[in-house]
């Protein structure tokens, strides 16, 4: 991947790997199931994704809505069923009832992830502390992005606080990437860049005409060019 900053697009299936990429995503999130806020996709489709696109794809690790873990035993073997299919990047985290992260169960997965790079989504958003689970999760290996509308509401209100974090990059629990995504619009990108932030994540914004309709490549690119302006 190249040096200019980082645009992630949500893909369900073959026809929105295709259109995000040929509108210029530089890397997708494989999920199922958006009415539960995207959860773990089918090896098939997995697989058919890959077989479709040439861009790295991160595939969420999450069996219900809701940040907490669950079946960790069913969620460690569809990561085990993924890794064999050739996955190699994902997306996870989860909280315990009171808002701290659940380190047994994410240590569990990146056992099985066995050194992958992945994703901290958004259950960073609903901490209890925030700068507790970056200095929690500091050490484990693999972990080289946050997911994060900087509030649980979304980026309009968390804009000040992705911007504080940026500028902490480089301390500890603050090495991996800021990925915004959560409410993010267009409009936000002059603050969010001005402020360093280097990697975006959209959804719904990739389609127009809502969820039951595909990714549009138009919408992809509105986006890259804003992004690289």
């Amino acid at each position: 991947m190249s040096n200019r900053a980082v645009l992630e697009v949500i893909a369900l299936d073959e026809e929105d790997a295709v259109a995000a990429q040929t509108g210029g995503a530089d890397r997708l999130e494989l999920v199922t199931d958006m009415a539960a806020d995207g959860l773990t996709p089918s090896t098939a489709s997995f697989a058919a994704i890959r077989s479709a696109v040439d861009i790295p794809l991160r595939v969420m690790l999450r069996l219900a809505d809701g940040f907490a873990a669950g079946d960790v035993d069913a969620l460690t073997g569809r990561a085990e069923e993924l890794r064999s299919a050739g996955a190699d990047e994902f997306v996870l985290g989860f909280l315990t009832a009171d808002g701290e992260p659940d380190l047994v169960a994410v240590e569990r997965l990146i056992a099985v992830l066995d050194g992958c790079r992945w994703t901290f989504h958004r259950a960073i958003d609903r901490a209890a502390d925030r700068d507790g689970l970056r200095k929690r999760l500091a050490d484990l290996p693999g972990l080289d992005t946050y997911l994060t509308a900087g509030a649980a509401t979304g980026v309009d209100d968390g804009l000040t606080t992705l911007a504080a974090e940026a500028a902490r990059a480089g301390e500890p629990g603050y090495e991996p990437q800021i990925l915004v995504g959560g409410g993010l619009r267009l409009d936000h990108l002059p603050t969010l860049r001005a402020a360093g932030l280097t990697a975006f994540h959209i959804g719904g914004a990739a389609r127009p005409r809502g969820w039951t309709a595909p990714v549009s490549a138009d919408a992809v690119r509105t986006w890259r060019e804003a992004i690289d302006a």
